[in-house]
């Protein structure tokens, strides 16, 4: 009796250890950029939570999406008291525990740890959302809200209410009396156009307000602590009348507070975190601040923490499909020999490098602001950035597990044989998450046009590489014709595709001088050669040169 059979789950089994190996042993590339930035010192953290999502966390990231135990809604209690209750698998806590028990909130307590926040949410983002990922990014805002109407509160001499206590749990470590944050600012007639938004605010007493109306899409739904957009009742149309509130979840008695779940998403992805559609009755609420200053906090944080995740996505579909094709045989080989296969994995490991250092880059201009040795130029560069940043990464995402699935053939399909199919899926919702990819490219061409930004940008890129490449010159002197047209918004979104890979590659190239890593610089040049227009395969004759570097470090 053959023992092929027996041959090929043995593989199976060294593939699955080699994903479950140290993922930062396997990323000396996340580990340079956090050296680069002065957090060289935490990366004994991030590995030992990087060692924790690889092996037990990734098992109940597993488990707590799997439909007998996603998430559902109790809304009143054995003696018919509401409650509002959305209960998780005993799971889903566990890996809260061990999520919020890194102090991926509780550094948030000492400026300039974006850096490491992000390090640490990428390692999470390999398991794919698993239902904590989403909650960061909402928790991680709200804090950056308080503390600057904390701020705001002291320079004035304003009533700072509940803020200060609320800022304290958000921060709390343990996941058993921290706050999370969540935002519900959508409108089931609103969606991006915020303002046609129509929830309603009376000032109460005491510095408090109440909040009646309806939200459409309010993930976290669980969350102790909601940050909600209102108008106030005598308001003027537009964005320009509204305001942002911060809302606790419950009364001092432990009540609901004026508030009701009316049912939860059934989503493609993210499903073991939970989104409803909710009601507003007269919520208590606290004034956080001026609507666009507010949303402007959160919608960055979000983008860059999505940035993250989709580092985290490629980076764990990168190393998926070079873990299997090492160990997987057809015909006798490895079937990375096989060269289809050899730029498939190439080409996943490439762009897990372009998505992190522009990432990266970006979190290191969020320490310096928050440090305060920011000057206009770094947050002119960081503000177009983070919302190119997010298209960028949010389209390889989806991309890069679909190749790895492809990778895999039917395994990859497979829920129980791989992670593959979860990332997909979550990928997907990424890339709506926090404006969708022509929401952004409007952005940006908005940013361009009224605040020139992007030129802003490139002038940053100038001083921070010491010039531009020829590549990038082009791209510039394309977005200054750009913003000079009528129909600019018909072009834009090609422009913004086609500054990637020479942005990409020329931080690449920077950080591969300074760190001696050839496979970075393998990287530079696969993007960049790979994102060109018209790309001719049979004229590029260094593409197996480049690959064979970047699947090197496989074997």
């Amino acid at each position: 009796m053959s023992d092929a059979p027996a041959q090929a789950r043995a593989a199976f089994d060294r593939y699955h250890a080699r994903v479950a190996a140290d993922p930062l042993d396997a990323d000396p590339h996340l580990r340079a950029l956090l050296q680069r930035s002065g957090h060289g010192d935490q990366l004994p953290a991030v590995q030992a939570f990087a060692r924790r999502c690889a092996t037990e966390l990734d098992a109940l990231a597993k488990e707590t999406n799997l439909g007998p135990n996603l998430p559902r809604l109790e809304r009143y209690d054995g003696f018919g008291n509401r409650t509002e209750e959305v209960v998780f698998h005993p799971g889903y806590h566990e890996l809260g525990r061990a999520v919020y028990g890194s102090g991926v909130m509780q550094r948030y307590g000492t400026p300039g740890q974006e850096s490491v926040t992000l390090a640490l949410m990428y390692q999470l983002s390999q398991l794919g959302e698993a239902g904590h990922a989403c909650p960061l990014a909402c928790t991680a805002g709200l804090i950056k809200i308080l503390g600057r109407a904390l701020d705001e509160a002291a320079a004035t001499g304003a009533d700072t209410g509940p803020m200060a206590a609320w800022r304290e749990r958000l921060l709390d470590p343990d996941y058993d009396s921290h706050f999370h944050g969540s935002q519900f600012l959508t409108e089931v007639q609103g969606g991006s156009d915020v303002g046609a938004n129509a929830v309603i605010a009376t000032p109460d007493k005491d510095g408090w307000w109440r909040i009646t109306g309806e939200k459409w899409f309010c993930s976290v739904a669980d969350a102790q602590l909601f940050l909600v957009t209102a108008r106030p009742e005598d308001g003027r149309e537009g964005t320009k009348g509204l305001m942002a509130f911060a809302v606790p979840r419950t009364l001092e008695d432990g009540r609901p507070n004026g508030f009701a779940l009316r049912r939860l998403k059934d989503k493609l992805g993210t499903r073991s975190m939970a989104s409803s559609e909710i009601d507003f009755t007269g919520a208590r609420a606290w004034p956080v601040g001026d609507f666009r200053d507010v949303v402007s906090i959160v919608l960055n944080t979000s983008r860059l923490y999505n940035a993250a995740a989709c580092c985290g996505i490629i980076q764990r579909a990168a190393r998926e499909a070079a873990a299997y094709a090492a160990e997987r045989t057809a015909f006798g080989a490895p079937i990375l020999q096989f060269p289809a296969i050899a730029r498939t994995v190439a080409r996943l490991r490439a762009e897990a490098y372009a998505a992190r250092v522009t990432t990266f880059t970006l979190a290191a201009l969020a320490d310096r602001q928050a440090n305060g040795d920011a000057d206009d130029l770094d947050r002119a560069a960081w503000r177009a950035l983070v919302n190119l940043n997010k298209y960028w990464t949010s389209v390889q995402a989806t991309t890069s597990a679909r190749d790895a699935i492809e990778v895999l053939g039917g395994n990859g399909a497979i829920e129980t044989f791989s992670v593959l199919p979860r990332l997909l899926r979550d990928g997907i919702v990424v890339e709506a998450w926090e404006g969708g990819h022509n929401v952004l490219c409007a952005q940006v061409l908005r940013d361009a046009q009224r605040l020139s930004l992007v030129e802003a940008m490139f002038t940053w890129l100038d001083r921070t590489l010491g010039g531009l490449s020829p590549e990038l010159q082009h791209e510039r002197a394309r977005w200054q014709a750009l913003v000079q047209r009528k129909d600019a918004a018909v072009y834009v979104r090609d422009l913004v595709d086609d500054l990637r890979g020479p942005l990409c590659a020329a931080l690449l190239r920077q950080h591969a001088d300074d760190a001696h890593d050839p496979c970075e610089r393998a990287a530079a040049d696969h993007v960049e050669q790979l994102s060109r227009r018209g790309y001719d395969p049979l004229a590029d004759a260094r593409l197996m040169e480049r690959v064979a570097i970047l699947v090197r470090q496989v074997d």
